[in-house]
């Protein structure tokens, strides 16, 4: 398993109902040092989009960089950043619903407003394309009176659908690594959190 977590002492309960408290003590023990890799393994499975071109001007690690430059040199704040990074990072694994992918990953760290803005993004880009294909560009008009509306749309103008150029000076992932790790280092929200975390964890 990964993050060498196949060793080691395990509990031997063969349901749920049978398990006790000092088993749920253990793999609480154990899912509290795997967690600690996770910025990792998000980092590792973003660069499985490096060459990944799909036919577009730049391969689409290097669009999410693109974009999370654009919106670090904008002057946003470190985790609209990390979102801007992370926004495509579901493209491998769900090719027909990539920004529920990467919504889902960010859900537990990031603001409602953000995690909103990169669950609904790929309706919002739309707008610069889906006419092409013979899609509604307007489809992202069924939000108009959300509160995020204009939020989403804006990283889409600013950031999203600008950053295909081939030409453009990136920072690299090693500049944006730190601030993975530091996003993910404590969830803000999580039914795994009690509420004595919870409150700790959104000041």
């Amino acid at each position: 398993m990964a993050d060498g977590q196949a060793g080691g002492k395990k509990a031997d309960f063969k349901s749920f109902q049978d398990s006790k408290a000092d088993d749920w003590e253990m793999i609480a023990a154990n899912s509290a040092a795997f967690n600690k890799g996770l910025a990792k393994r998000v980092l590792d499975h973003l660069r499985l989009l490096d060459g990944d071109f799909g036919g577009f001007p730049v391969d689409r690690l290097e669009h999410s960089l693109q974009t999370a430059t654009r919106a670090y040199r904008d002057g946003r704040d470190e985790e609209y950043v990390v979102c801007a990074l992370l926004h495509d990072i579901g493209d491998t694994l769900g090719s027909y619903n990539h920004p529920d992918i990467a919504a889902a990953i960010l859900k537990p760290f990031v603001s409602e407003k953000n995690h909103w803005m990169v669950a609904n993004h790929g309706i919002f880009q739309g707008y610069y394309f889906f006419h092409h294909l013979g899609l509604d560009r307007n489809m992202r008009d069924k939000f108009k009176d959300h509160e995020h509306y204009e939020y989403c749309a804006q990283f889409c103008h600013l950031y999203d659908q600008v950053a295909f150029d081939a030409d453009y000076d990136s920072e690299p992932l090693e500049f944006f690594a730190p601030m993975v790790e530091r996003l993910f280092a404590k969830p803000k929200n999580s039914m795994y959190l009690r509420e004595d975390e919870s409150s700790v964890a959104a000041e």
